[in-house]
């Protein structure tokens, strides 16, 4: 079980990576065209922030014991964020980011491990650990769909890479597109290298992964972790993927990216 610390130092390292980067920026970078293809930088930034201002109060309702925030109170944040200028994007993410990451850093070891937060879209409320890091996920891969604006070789931080690795499998049947296999199933043995860690995609009707590795796939993929986490997260098109990267039989990398459109 991922540890609620871990997640939350991850969370901390993050968001200062983020904010001294967002930090130096001029208006032009704000409004260069960013790895989120229909969005420009700060409206990336315009995402996470209203996302952690959304986050925080999902929270802070968990602390309180009261119902978490529902579309009423969703939709005028959304609006008051749209409505922003780059500038004020890329200000309101920095103070947004923090309050939020600062409010994890407070809770105290039994909250840590006692409470539990209804993010309203699950069936049930889930711990710190698991609401810690859906919030890493969606900051580290938009990090990354920030500094890709400027470097082409962007990858994912090592310490959110190893929390988000094997963290919750259920949500890559999620973001797949299984009708893309048009009736094709394979069992495909992945290997990663930082960390390392070998586990079975299995590619049907339903995608998902398990560490039951058959003696013999129907393919192999080898490449580094973080890159695993952005080929299932949309983010691995040809000009950002590793040298290395190396595929046998099945483990067709141009099918994978269809398969998993990103989200």
């Amino acid at each position: 079980m991922t540890s609620p610390d871990a997640v939350i130092t991850a969370l901390r390292t993050g968001h200062d990576s983020l904010a001294a980067t967002v930090s130096s920026f001029a208006d032009d970078d704000l409004a260069r065209r960013s790895g989120s293809a229909e969005w420009d930088v700060s409206e990336v930034l315009s995402h996470l922030g209203s996302g952690a201002e959304i986050t925080r109060a999902t929270l802070r309702a968990a602390l309180d014991g009261e119902p978490g925030p529902g579309r009423d109170f969703m939709q005028p944040v959304w609006d008051r964020w749209n409505a922003m200028t780059r500038r004020q994007r890329a200000d309101g993410f920095l103070r947004s980011s923090q309050a939020l990451t600062e409010l994890y850093e407070s809770l105290d070891q039994d909250t840590r491990a006692s409470l539990r937060i209804d993010l309203g879209f699950l069936p049930e409320p889930v711990d710190v650990a698991t609401a810690g890091r859906m919030r890493l996920s969606e900051l580290t891969l938009h990090a990354w769909d920030v500094q890709v604006a400027f470097d082409e070789h962007a990858t994912l931080a090592p310490d959110a890479t190893r929390e988000l690795l094997h963290g919750a499998p259920d949500l890559l049947g999620w973001a797949a597109k299984p009708e893309r296999l048009e009736g094709r199933r394979a069992v495909v043995h992945v290997t990663t290298t930082d960390p390392a860690s070998d586990f079975a995609l299995r590619l049907g009707e339903r995608v998902s992964v398990d560490f039951d590795v058959p003696g013999t796939a129907d393919g192999t993929l080898l490449l580094p972790a973080e890159s695993w986490l952005r080929l299932v997260a949309g983010r691995l098109a040809p000009r950002h993927t590793p040298e290395g990267v190396a595929t046998t039989g099945a483990a067709d990398l141009d099918l994978l990216r269809r398969v998993f459109p990103g989200y």
